[in-house]
């Protein structure tokens, strides 16, 4: 089934609502007839069992206070240890309860959001898509980081879709989820950055696998955002140097 998204940008304090048709964009056309053949096989809440798999990492790295085992190690792998292709997507940033619930918390949040708009067919696309890429990427640099970054893919598409959407920074002050995204860019570049300088090239490939996924689904809405808005600056300016001269040779 073919979706509308609408988009809502504000320029110079103006509203602009800019409707774009995923059939206009061959990938989305293609995505759209797949989910017309397969889209009865998707993993309808799929966040939830996301959620599942992340306690059950969280608990076995508790009981075994070691996570080594969950790692994506290709040598291992290749060796029989299969179970490390995807395991290492749910491993836990920290050992703190409190931080763990949150950080769940926030990945249900953002993923019901996401479903609710898309479907549950492009969301598990858009989900599986980042973890291939992200296990593909372990693969060539030889070592797999946890789902970090594929999370940061999430957040980047939430914060595309739901821009004007309010979380508590530092649980106390409200900002728009579109200025967290850009910081979480900006952050990710710079580690990038840092990650090159450092020959951490798996970190590198973690980071570029997950910005590509994103711009496979937003990456024509960027440019044509770009597109519009240079138009718009082209319009103005174009309407400016005719009435400057009008101003100038008026008389009070």
């Amino acid at each position: 089934m073919c979706r509308v998204i609408t988009y809502q940008i504000v320029m110079d304090g103006d509203a602009c609502t800019f409707l774009f048709d995923l059939r206009e964009v061959e990938w989305m056309k293609w995505l759209s007839r797949l989910e017309l053949k397969y889209g009865r096989y998707a993993i309808r809440n799929l966040t939830h069992y996301l959620i599942g798999l992340n306690i059950a990492a969280y608990v076995m790295v508790f009981l075994f206070l070691r996570a080594d085992f969950l790692f994506l190690i290709p040598d291992r792998v290749f060796s029989g240890q299969i179970w490390r292709l995807v395991s290492f997507l749910f491993l836990p940033q920290t050992t703190n309860p409190i931080w763990v619930f949150l950080q769940l918390y926030l990945l249900y949040f953002i993923g019901t959001a996401i479903e609710g708009v898309w479907g549950r067919f492009r969301y598990n696309v858009y989900y599986f898509c980042g973890a291939i890429l992200t296990i593909i990427a372990a693969f060539v640099s030889g070592l797999g980081v946890t789902g970090l970054y594929l999370n940061l893919s999430l957040f980047l598409a939430f914060a595309t879709l739901f821009p004007e959407q309010e979380l508590l920074f530092f649980f106390v002050l409200p900002i728009k989820v579109k200025y967290l995204g850009l910081l979480q860019v900006a952050f990710s570049i710079y580690q990038l950055v840092n990650a090159i300088r450092f020959n951490a090239w798996y970190l590198v490939a973690a980071i570029l696998a997950s910005f590509v996924n994103y711009l496979l689904f937003f990456g024509g809405d960027i440019i044509r955002w770009l597109k519009l808005k240079k138009q718009v600056y082209m319009n103005r300016k174009r309407y400016y140097d005719q009435v400057r001269p009008y101003n100038r040779n008026r008389k009070y």
